[in-house]
């Protein structure tokens, strides 16, 4: 089944159009900021130097007459700022105490005592800008020069003239500058949105063909394969995909061949034995029925030949029973039966009323397979009472629209790393239990049978102590069988029901306990 994709808030796409924007608005940004400083600087400097030129050709060819009158000052003052380039000027004069200017106020308050003093004490006068009030004005103080004799070097007067030029313009114009900037960063912007698009859709077709493949191969699809295009770093990646999913798949395969040819050795091996095996039994319980009446060291060696001879025909069935299970031959014979019933029969077939508590409610009838349950409580109560400790409960309840069938010890409980391979086949927790008398199929036994039902069984540790095995199996599930014995494969037998003797152990368990 495929898989639908999963929306992320801030996917690969969004992250590389973002990151793509992101460069174009640094560049714009920086490109604009570069520019507009450049702009305005030009503009200021152009305005700056023709001022600052045009008012010291005035101030050099101003010649005050002696003794200075402030009203012929005046006059003159207004004829330099009649000739103000690049834009009109406010002249003030200052000579002593006296206090001129071409405007309305003798004293401007936007010269500065730093722009009075560089005016001074500087031949080649001094300016600056300034801004006052929020606007912007261009102040210039040139020293008015003299000379004592004719030809002789030149010297302050003492008259120090200043003009101030507001720059109006100037400001106009670097604010159109910034407005221009701005409205071209915007639609700068939208444009790159496009080749951003088209770059995060040409990065995420492989990855997006990488993932489909991914998830594909996740389905079992092992021959998923990338086309290759181009030589690109992404070239490089599905060519690197395929080519583990090429080993991938040589390595899965050799594993099914080497399971497939495992099974049908163990399902060959097992069939072959199980003849020679009735042939053994059967001498084998005449002898141990004899036993008493040979001598006792040959009576020992009879008894141990029966119970290793019983032993040996218990895994060989349990092993059949597996291959069945992993050939997909196991089939259900399914009738409606009360679980209680049931369960008092496993335990009575086994001789096992007296050492068992049971919890089992009448009127649970449940369509099954009477023998396969038969199989599956058998072992779980069986193997508590093997490796727990008693009393052994066994409880029947309605779980929603499942039957729940409950297996509880006493013991200490299943060790923590050995419960999540306990239902492992032939798995031993420890080398103790590697002679242990039951086939260590028991458990992986009784989870196909559940399986097979459509239901699930699960084992966990209780507090206060012992292990606890819970099977559940729908009232109402996936249950329809042919309504005969089942059948193996072709040429093998129909299992036979659990042996009694020997129920299969509780693989994973440590010491005597569960």
């Amino acid at each position: 089944m495929r898989r639908p994709a999963t929306t992320v808030a801030f996917g690969l796409r969004t992250r590389l159009v973002l990151a793509f924007l992101l460069v174009a608005a640094v560049s714009a940004v920086t490109t604009a900021a570069l520019t507009y400083r450049e702009a305005r600087n030009a503009v200021l400097t152009r305005a700056q130097d023709t001022a600052v030129v045009s008012f010291r050709e005035e101030a050099e060819r101003f010649v005050p007459s002696l003794p200075l009158d402030p009203d012929g000052l005046r006059w003159h003052l207004y004829d330099i700022a009649a000739r103000a380039k690049p834009h009109p000027w406010i002249v003030f004069a200052e000579y002593g105490s006296v206090r001129a200017s071409s405007g309305d106020r003798p004293v401007s308050g936007v010269l500065t005592a730093e722009l009075r003093r560089a005016a001074r004490t500087s031949p080649h006068g001094s300016f600056e800008r300034v801004v006052k009030d929020g606007k912007a004005y261009l102040t210039i103080g040139m020293p008015v020069l003299t000379r004592v004799v004719a030809g002789g070097r030149a010297v302050p007067s003492g008259l120090v003239l200043y003009a101030v030029m507001p720059m109006t313009n100037e400001e106009v114009d670097i604010d159109a500058l910034v407005t221009a900037a701005r409205d071209g960063a915007l639609p700068g912007l939208a444009v790159a949105l496009i080749p951003a698009l088209l770059a995060a859709r040409s990065v995420l077709r492989p990855v997006r063909a990488l993932r489909r493949a991914a998830h594909s191969m996740g389905g079992g699809r092992l021959d998923t394969r990338i086309p290759v295009q181009g030589r690109d770093e992404m070239a490089d990646l599905a060519r690197t995909f395929n080519e583990s999913a090429a080993r991938l798949e040589n390595s899965v395969q050799e594993l099914r061949d080497a399971g497939g040819r495992a099974r049908r050795f163990a399902s060959d091996v097992s069939h072959e034995l199980r003849t020679p095996l009735a042939g053994m039994l059967a001498v084998a319980d005449v002898l141990d029925e004899d036993a008493e009446e040979l001598g006792p060291d040959t009576a020992r060696a009879v008894r141990l030949i029966s119970a290793e001879t019983t032993k040996l025909a218990v895994l060989v069935e349990d092993l059949m029973e597996i291959s069945r299970f992993d050939a997909r031959a196991a089939e259900l014979t399914t009738d409606e039966v009360d679980a209680a019933e049931s369960v008092r029969n496993t335990l009575s077939d086994r001789q096992w009323l007296g050492r068992v508590r049971t919890e089992l409610p009448d009127g649970f009838r449940i369509r099954l397979d009477p023998r396969r349950f038969d199989v599956v409580v058998a072992n779980l109560v069986g193997n508590a009472l093997r490796h727990g400790a008693e009393p052994v409960t066994v409880r029947l309840s309605k779980r929603g629209g499942a039957l729940v069938t409950e297996v509880r010890d006493c013991g200490p409980g299943i060790a923590p790393e050995a419960l999540p391979h306990i239902f492992d086949r032939f798995y031993k927790a420890d080398d103790a239990r590697a002679r242990s008398s039951g086939s260590g199929l028991g458990l992986a036994i009784a989870e196909e049978n559940v399986r097979l039902h459509g239901g699930t069984l699960r084992a966990e540790n209780v507090p206060g102590g012992g292990a606890l095995f819970t099977v559940e199996l729908p009232f109402e599930g996936p249950m329809s069988g042919r309504g005969g014995p089942d059948s193996g494969p072709p040429g093998q037998d129909s299992p036979p029901p659990a042996r009694d003797a020997e129920p299969a152990d509780r693989e994973g368990l440590k010491g005597a306990g569960t």
